[in-house]
């Protein structure tokens, strides 16, 4: 009698290391966002984890490779968020809900909430030993040309729109939104004490899709 066999289950050894993998990015993630690459040590990532030193290199050879892999991580769960509002809007299609410019308006905020959570890896300087790292990664850059090309599409249609001034070039309007995941007013704001996580939301969604000159009636 013929059976189906099911895959293979990971043996205890292999999850165990997958988590403890997890558990040393989701650490990179924290520290990029809260002091940036340049700032942060090794030495803080396996005492964060609860490892030594040792134990950590032998998942990642270095401090470029650690945080290569955080951001391959923080580019797939962007990929998977914009690719649901994706979907969720092509349901939704001919009403309001499925507007361009609410999509990139989505994006935008689901950036800054990150941020607010410090879960946000605040991206690296141009003359960064990381950036090379990154540029040589093929899952992070086929990540960012997959984002890239989606905002762009969008941001395309919104000018079509009419939501978006037609004259700026589609990759500035890019960049201005990518520049949120980096804003420095975030942190302005919540060191301010003064607004809530919500407001400091609202307000920097105005500043960059309504700008600073005063409505008139």
């Amino acid at each position: 009698m013929t059976t189906i066999t099911e895959p293979l289950k990971k043996s205890f050894k292999a999850q165990m290391l997958e988590a403890r993998e997890l558990a040393i990015t989701a650490s990179v993630n924290r520290l990029l966002a809260e002091k940036g690459f340049d700032a942060m040590t090794v030495d803080e990532v396996a005492a964060e984890v609860g490892i030594a030193k040792a134990s950590l290199y032998k998942h990642f050879n270095s401090k470029e490779e650690l945080a290569c892999a955080a951001m391959v991580q923080a580019m797939q769960k962007a990929q998977a968020f914009l690719e649901e509002l994706h979907a969720q809007s092509s349901m939704s299609e001919g009403q309001s809900a499925g507007k361009a410019l609410n999509k990139l308006k989505a994006t935008t905020r689901w950036t800054l909430e990150l941020k607010l959570a410090g879960q946000m890896p605040t991206l690296p300087s141009h003359n960064s030993s990381l950036r090379a790292s990154l540029m040589a990664s093929r899952p992070y850059m086929d990540g960012l040309m997959n984002v890239s090309d989606l905002l762009g599409s969008w941001i395309v249609q919104a000018q079509k729109e009419g939501d978006i001034h037609p004259a700026l070039p589609p990759i500035a309007v890019l960049y201005t939104l990518y520049a949120r995941a980096c804003d420095p007013v975030v942190e302005f704001l919540k060191m301010s004490e003064l607004h809530s996580d919500e407001e400091i939301i609202d307000m920097v969604m105005s500043t960059c899709f309504e700008g600073l000159v005063a409505r008139k009636n």
